[in-house]
């Protein structure tokens, strides 16, 4: 344990990752609803009065944590997808690399996932900051539909969404634009895949399905083949065992 006071500029200058750290290993035993600023400088070895030099507040706490797990697990999608088109990979091929990498990231990382993906912290409301880094999942898949839409590989759907768009503008620009008819409600069928990912993804890594299935990383692929679907693009399966 580091004595209180005795920190060099260098230390100091990393007493945030120290602190994040401690933090991200107490999600998975406390939740981030029981995460205090004393329990992190119990953890880290530092004192609450530096803790709090550099996070106020719990509150500062959680959203720096959000924002750094945001982005690591948006990363872990992007570069599964970029690694896939690299190797000339069709659209459906670069979704299930990306979903697959999400997947892993989330079994990999489970109180961070929770974090970003479980019950709401109470009395916690993120601030904008956290937007950018939430958006970079739901970008990965309006690119890769995007694409696909480009290089004709979409399949136009039986049925079409009656009336105006169902968004606000930013689904708009995240996605390039509103599509032409047949596929002008492909950005809302794009949210309804992303949440079909967001749930399979609370089933497994919450045991949901474990007694159900007997090869839950195969039944992933097949979910997500089966909500790709749905914009009418085609995922290729292959043999996959746990």
């Amino acid at each position: 344990m580091r004595v209180s006071g005795t920190s060099t500029t260098d230390e100091n200058a990393g007493l945030p990752e120290v602190i994040k750290t401690a933090a991200r290993q107490l999600l998975v035993k406390l939740g981030a609803g029981g995460l205090s600023l004393a329990a992190v400088a119990e953890g880290s070895g530092l004192a609450v009065a530096e803790v709090e030099a550099v996070f106020p507040h719990r509150d500062d706490l959680l959203t720096a944590l959000l924002i750094d797990v945001y982005n690591e697990s948006g990363a872990a999608m992007e570069q599964a997808e970029q690694a896939a088109r690299e190797a000339n990979a069709p659209a459906g091929a670069r979704l299930l690399a990306a979903t697959r990498a999400l997947r892993q990231w989330s079994f990999d990382n489970p109180g961070e996932f929770t974090l970003i993906y479980g019950s709401p912290v109470p009395e916690y409301h993120a601030p904008q900051d956290t937007v950018p880094p939430a958006s970079r999942t739901p970008a990965v898949l309006a690119g890769i539909i995007r694409s696909a839409l480009e290089a004709g590989e979409l399949t136009p759907p039986r049925r079409v969404l009656a009336g105006p768009p169902l968004l606000r503008p930013e689904a708009v620009e995240l996605f390039g634009g509103l599509p032409e008819a047949p596929f002008s409600d492909v950005i809302e069928r794009g949210i309804v895949l992303w949440s079909n990912l967001i749930g399979l993804l609370v089933f497994q890594v919450f045991s949901r399905t474990h007694d159900s299935v007997r090869d839950e990383a195969a039944f992933f692929d097949y979910a997500i083949a089966v909500a790709a679907e749905g914009v009418g693009l085609m995922v290729p399966l292959d043999e996959h065992t746990d």
